[in-house]
C-alpha cells in the first residue's frame, strides 16, 4: 500500500531547492529571495504535516527506505531516510519554526545589503537539520550534523565586519568541534563492533548481547559528548551565549528548532544505546541537571536581553537531558515533550526580543522600559512566552515541565528533583525580571519605540497560540504524545526494561512546582515591577556572589588562560620551529645546492680562452700529482 511517508525525502529537498535558486539568482531576486525561501519552506511544512497526521492516525508503522551507497568488502553502507513518531514530530517543528522565522525576517532584515545571502543561509540551515532528522543511520547523521555546524558558523558570523561576530562564529565552530570529535569516535567504535551504521542493526546487536558493556558505555558517553557540544551543555556551553552576535532571527532558529535541538534529538534517537548503560544515563542526568541550575543562576544577573534568553536555552536543554538521563519511558517522553514545547515558546521569546531591539535599538534591558503601551502585541506575546517557560498553568511549559518533574520523582532521584525545582524558581524569576524591565515602568531609552510591522507580529501571534495549546497534546488526562512515542520499536525496548511508568507528576508535586514558579514571578514583580523591594539588596549584601553570576563564573576567562593562551604560545613556538629550524634546514640545503650550481655556471662560461686555461691548469695539477707519487715510490717506485 502506498503511503505518504514514502515522500518524506521531499521535505528537506525544497529548502535545498530554495538555497540553489537564491544562490543562482540572488542578485536579481534581491529581497524577493524571501518569497522563494518562504514558499518552498511552506511546501515542506505542508508535506511534514500530512506525514505527521498519517503516522499519528496509525496509517502505517515506522517507514525506512535505503539504497546501497558504498560496498567495502562484505560491508554495505546505505543512504536513505526513515519516518518514526519522534522524527515526524521534529519534521513539523523544524519546518514550522523555520517558516515563521523566514516570514519574520522579511521585516526584520528589510534593507540589509546582503538580504539574499541571509536567506541562502537560512535555507541551507533548514535543509541540514531536516536531513539530520530523517537520517536512518549514524553516518548520514554525522554528515548533516557537520553541515548544521557550518551553517551556524555562517549565520553567527553574518555580520562579518564586526569583530565580535567573527570571534563568536569562530568560537561556536571550534567549541562544537570538540564535541563532534567525541561523536565521530563514538560512531566509529559502534561501526567497528557491529559493522553497521544503521540504527536498527546497532540496537539489535545491543539487544543480543554482541557488544561488551564497557563498549556500550564508552560509545554512549562519546555520542553524548557530541550532543553536549551542539546543545550547549556544561562545559561546552560557552559558544551558545556568544552566538547572539548573529541576527536575532538566527538566534530564534538556532535556539528553538535547529542546532541546539540536534543534541537532545540525537540522545533521544539513540536512546536504546543509552538505556543499555546505567553509567551513561547517570552521566546524562547529572550533566543535564548541573547545566540547568548553572545556566539559570547566570541568567539571574545578565543585562543583555538576548543573553538572558541564551542562558535560559542552555538551562532548558539541561532540563531535557536531565529527563532523558533518569531513564525509562517517562524520561524519554518528558524530554521529547519538552523539546517540542520549548521550540515554540523559545522561538516566540527570541522573535519578541528581536521586535523590541528593532524598535529601541539596544539590547540592554536597563535602557528599555515602558514598552507595554507602545508595543502591545509584542508585549502580550512576550508575556505568554514568559508564562510558558516559567511553567505557569495552563501554558505549554507547565505540562512539559511537570512531566520532567514526574519522571525524576518516579525514578527516586530526589537530588535531581531538588535541582530541577530550584532551576524552575530561577527561571520564573529571571524571565519576569526580563519582562518587567523591558515592558513595565517608564521608558529609560532614548529612541521613540513603535510596534513592529505585521510581517513581524504575525509569527509572534502564531507562536503565542502554540505556546498556549501545545502542552495539551500530553496531559495526565490525555497522554496522546506519550502513547504515540511509546508505540515504536524504541518505545517497546524502553518499556520492556523499565516498564511504562508515568511521566506526570503527582498532584502534590504539580502544586508545589507551580507555587515555586509563582513565587519566582511574584519576587520579580516586587523587585522590578512594583519595586517595593530594592533590586540592589543582594548585590550590596553579597557583591562577590552577584559578580560571580554576572561574570558567568569566569569560565571564559578560565578557558582563555588555561587552554587558549597556552595553545597560542605552543602554536607560536611550533611556528618558530617550523619557520627557522625545519624550513631553515631545507633552505640551507637549497642555498648550498644553489651555490654549487652557481660555481659550475661560472666554469661553463662558453669562452674558449677560459676552457684553454682550465686545460692547462688541469695538466699542471696532473703533472704535480705524478711527480709527488714518483717521489714517494708509488707508481714508478
Amino acid at each position: 500500500m502506498d503511503t505518504l511517508m514514502h515522500y518524506a525525502w521531499l521535505i528537506p529537498l525544497f529548502p535545498l531547492l530554495a538555497f540553489i535558486v537564491i544562490v543562482s539568482f540572488g542578485r536579481q531576486l534581491k529581497e524577493g529571495a524571501a518569497i522563494v525561501g518562504i514558499t518552498l519552506t511552506a511546501v515542506s511544512f505542508g508535506i511534514a504535516v500530512l506525514i505527521f497526521w498519517e503516522r499519528f492516525q496509525g496509517g502505517g508503522t515506522d517507514y525506512n527506505y535505503v539504497i546501497d551507497w558504498l560496498h567495502i568488502g562484505d560491508i554495505v553502507i546505505n543512504m536513505g531516510f526513515e519516518v518514526n513518531p519522534l522524527n515526524a514530530m521534529m519534521l513539523v517543528i523544524v519546518t514550522l519554526v523555520s517558516l515563521l522565522v523566514q516570514i519574520y525576517s522579511k521585516g526584520y532584515m528589510h534593507g540589509d545589503e546582503r538580504f539574499p545571502v541571509f536567506y541562502q543561509y537560512l535555507a541551507l540551515f533548514t535543509f541540514s537539520m531536516l536531513g539530520l532528522v530523517i537520517s536512518p543511520n549514524l553516518l548520514q547523521v554525522y554528515i548533516f550534523w557537520e553541515l548544521v555546524g557550518v551553517c551556524s558558523f555562517l549565520l553567527v558570523g553574518y555580520y562579518y565586519f564586526k569583530k565580535e561576530a567573527k570571534a563568536a562564529a569562530k568560537k561556536a565552530f571550534i567549541v562544537t568541534r570538540i564535541g563532534d570529535l567525541g561523536l565521530f569516535i563514538g560512531i566509529c567504535l559502534l561501526f567497528w563492533w557491529t559493522g553497521s551504521f544503521e540504527y536498527g542493526a546497532i540496537f539489535e546487536s545491543i539487544a543480543l548481547g554482541r557488544l561488551e558493556p564497557w563498549m556500550i558505555t564508552l560509545a554512549a558517553i562519546l555520542i553524548f559528548v557530541g550532543a553536549m557540544g551542539k546543545s550547549g551543555q556544561f562545559p561546552l556551553h560557552t559558544w551558545l551565549p556568544d552566538a547572539m552576535e548573529g541576527p536575532t532571527p538566527v538566534s530564534a532558529l538556532i535556539h528553538a528548532a535547529t542546532m541546539v535541538a540536534a543534541g537532545v534529538y540525537l540522545v533521544a534517537a539513540t536512546y536504546p544505546l543509552f538505556i543499555a548503560s546505567d553509567t551513561a544515563l547517570t552521566v546524562v542526568a547529572y550533566v543535564g541537571g548541573f547545566t540547568a541550575i548553572f545556566a539559570a543562576s547566570i541568567g539571574l544577573t545578565q543585562r543583555d536581553i538576548k543573553r538572558v534568553l541564551a542562558y535560559s536555552t542552555v538551562s532548558q536543554l539541561g532540563y531535557m537531558m536531565l529527563a532523558l538521563g533518569v531513564a525509562g519511558a517517562a524520561g524519554y517522553v518528558a524530554g521529547s515533550f519538552h523539546l517540542m514545547t520549548h521550540a515554540f515558546f523559545k522561538a516566540l521569546l527570541f522573535l519578541g526580543a528581536g521586535s523590541v531591539i528593532h524598535a529601541v535599538h539596544t539590547q540592554n534591558v536597563f535602557e528599555m522600559g515602558g514598552l507595554w503601551k507602545k508595543m502591545p502585541i509584542t508585549a502580550l506575546t512576550f508575556l505568554i512566552g514568559c508564562l510558558a517557560i516559567a511553567g505557569i498553568f495552563p501554558f505549554a511549559g507547565f505540562w512539559s515541565k511537570e512531566a520532567i518533574l514526574g519522571a525524576v520523582y518516579g525514578a527516586h532521584r530526589y537530588d535531581l528533583l531538588f535541582i530541577a525545582l530550584l532551576a524552575a524558581f530561577f527561571t520564573a524569576f529571571y524571565m519576569f525580571r526580563l519582562f518587567f524591565l523591558t515592558f513595565a515602568g517608564k521608558a529609560r531609552g532614548k529612541h521613540e519605540a513603535h510596534e513592529s510591522p505585521r510581517v513581524m507580529t504575525g509569527p509572534l501571534l502564531v507562536l503565542a497560540l502554540l505556546a498556549v495549546v501545545a502542552g495539551f497534546v500530553n496531559t495526565p488526562y490525555a497522554p496522546l504524545l506519550s502513547d504515540w512515542l511509546l508505540s515504536t520499536n524504541t518505545g517497546t525496548a524502553i518499556t520492556s526494561i523499565f516498564g511504562e511508568g508515568s511521566e506526570h507528576a503527582a498532584a502534590w508535586l504539580q502544586i508545589v512546582a507551580l507555587l515555586i514558579s509563582i513565587l519566582g514571578v511574584v519576587l520579580a514583580y516586587l523587585m522590578y515591577g512594583k519595586k517595593s523591594i530594592s533590586s540592589d539588596t543582594i548585590p550590596e549584601a553579597m557583591p562577590w556572589l552577584y559578580q560571580l553570576s554576572y561574570k558567568k563564573y569566569y569560565i571564559d576567562e578560565l578557558y582563555h588562560n588555561v587552554i587558549v593562551r597556552p595553545l597560542g604560545w605552543l602554536g607560536f613556538v611550533l611556528d618558530v620551529f617550523d619557520k627557522y629550524i625545519v624550513d631553515g634546514l631545507v633552505g640551507l640545503t637549497a642555498k648550498i645546492t644553489q651555490g654549487i650550481g652557481s660555481l659550475h655556471a661560472r666554469v661553463q662560461s662558453g669562452q674558449i680562452q677560459s676552457y684553454g686555461a682550465m686545460v692547462i691548469f688541469g695538466l699542471l695539477l696532473l703533472i704535480i700529482a705524478i711527480s709527488l707519487t714518483a717521489k714517494g715510490g708509488g707508481l714508478f717506485g
